[in-house]
Parts: structure tokens; sequence; C-alpha cells
């Protein structure tokens, strides 16, 4: 939560919330902490014990006005209340991650073809996919089971920034979307684990994952420049199964236009391949 309020303070200007700029230059790097203190209507005093970690227990009418003072959004202010639930221990430490995919999800695996389609865990561990999904992430299969992972494939895999026709974009959605996992367990070890990897690998997502960005993953657009089908858009949606953080992704395109074409015939070279 500290380290939290410290990244989001650093974002907000002065001009963002009606303070004067000032003259010279500004050390610090946002709001200065005395400055977030007035917005939110706390103590100085109170807030800085709040970004070192030492007040725990920040009551809701305060976290509501230091939601507002930063500016978060929907995703971003579900997230502190959240953080701030485990730091005053109101909320109990989730189990381990789900790594088992029931039959029935690998049977709906199977019947979702030929759209592309994965079975994802929280922190992004390919699970299980239809061919089609394994193939529209090209090069994927080169890794062992146990090392794929949508986040390590788009930081990792040197095909990845080829494939996304917007990579950037791609990137800081996923490390966002990595970030939510920290609600429901700030310790969760594999987490840290691909983090400390990635962030060891990548400078890319190193500044990301500094950002503290929060946004869970929703059905959007996503384009592909995939080598044996061409440019492809493709409507991606999210399927959340349960709250264990399994979800499955399903890449679909409207029927009757050269995208759908598109991943019909990828469909077809996999099953040819």
């Amino acid at each position: 939560m500290a380290a939290f309020l410290r990244a989001r303070r650093a974002r907000v200007r002065p001009e963002d919330v009606g303070l004067p700029v000032g003259v010279g230059l500004r050390r610090t790097p946002g709001l200065r902490r005395e400055e977030l203190a007035a917005l939110a209507g706390v103590s100085v005093d109170y807030y800085i014990r709040l970004e070192q970690g030492k007040e725990r227990n920040p009551s809701s009418a305060v976290l509501g006005a230091l939601a507002n003072a930063l500016q978060l959004d929907d995703d971003a202010r579900a997230h502190l209340f959240a953080l701030a639930d485990h730091a005053a221990r109101r909320r109990p430490v989730r189990r381990p991650p789900a790594r088992t995919v029931p039959a029935g999800l690998r049977l709906l695996l199977e019947n979702l073809r030929p759209c592309p389609s994965l079975v994802l865990g929280r922190t992004g561990d390919v699970l299980a996919a239809n061919p089609e999904g394994y193939a529209l992430y090209q090069g994927l299969t080169d890794w062992p089971p146990e090392q794929r992972n949508t986040v390590r494939y788009i930081f990792r895999h040197p095909l990845a920034r080829t494939l996304f026709a917007d990579w950037q974009t791609t990137a800081a959605g996923a490390v966002a979307d990595l970030r939510t996992v920290l609600a429901t367990d700030p310790e969760a070890p594999d987490v840290a684990a691909l983090v400390e990897e990635l962030s060891a690998a990548s400078p890319e997502f190193a500044s990301l994952w500094a950002r503290h960005d929060v946004r869970r993953k929703v059905g959007t657009q996503k384009a592909f420049h995939h080598p044996a089908v061409g440019t492809v858009t493709t409507t991606w949606e999210v399927l959340r199964t349960s709250d264990d953080g399994i979800r499955i992704t399903v890449f679909q395109a409207e029927p009757g236009t050269p995208d759908h074409d598109a991943l019909s015939l990828l469909a077809l070279a996999e099953a040819t391949r």
C-alpha cells in the first residue's frame, strides 16, 4: 500500500489538481506529501506514516479521499482499498493459485475452435490452449509447458514485438493486469518470481512495473501481424470462470470478414502442419 501511494503521488502534477506550479525547480516528482495530505484532508504526519508503512489501518473515508486526490480510476481505487484491507489484516490470504484445468474447460477449448483460445492462470501462465491458440502465439510452444506464460512471451520471446501490432499497449496492459493479483495476495510468490525474472531481463517491464498501473483485463480489439495469415484484427474476450484466477481468453472475428477468413486460414495451416 505504501509503495502504491508513493508511486501514484509522483504521477500527479500540481496543475492536475488545481495547485499553482510555483517557480524554481521542484525536487519532488508530482505532488509533495504535504500537498497530497492537504487535498485529502489528513495531517502531513499521518500521510507520511501511510507512505512509510507505519500506519496500517486507514479508514474508508481516508482511502476515498486519497483516491480522489490521486485521481485514481475505478480499478486503481479498488486496488488501493484491497491493499488496505490486507495491511489491516481484514482480508485473508487467498489459496495458492489454481493450475488444474477442469475437463469441462478443456472441452470448451475444443468447442471454441477455430477461434484461438487459451486457459490462463492468474499471472498469465498458459494452462491449456486449443491448437489455434498456440498457433496464434507464434513460437510459444518452443518453450517447455512450465515456461509458457503470456506476460513472459510479450517481453522475452523474440517474435512478440513483430506479432503484436501495438506491442507497447499490449505490454502495458499485461503489466497492469499482473498488478491486480496483488489485490488478492500482496505476497504472492508466483508474482514475485515472475516480476524478478522479467525486471532483470527487460528494462521496459521494470519501468512499467514501477508505474503501479492497475487494470483488469477486459475484452477489446487486438491486432496481430501473423507470418502465416498476415494482419488480422480480432475481438478479444476474457471469460472468468471463478475466483481462483483462472480465465479463458478467446480471439474471434465477425463471420464474413477478412479477419474471420484469416482465423480460418490459421486453423487450416495449423491442421496441415
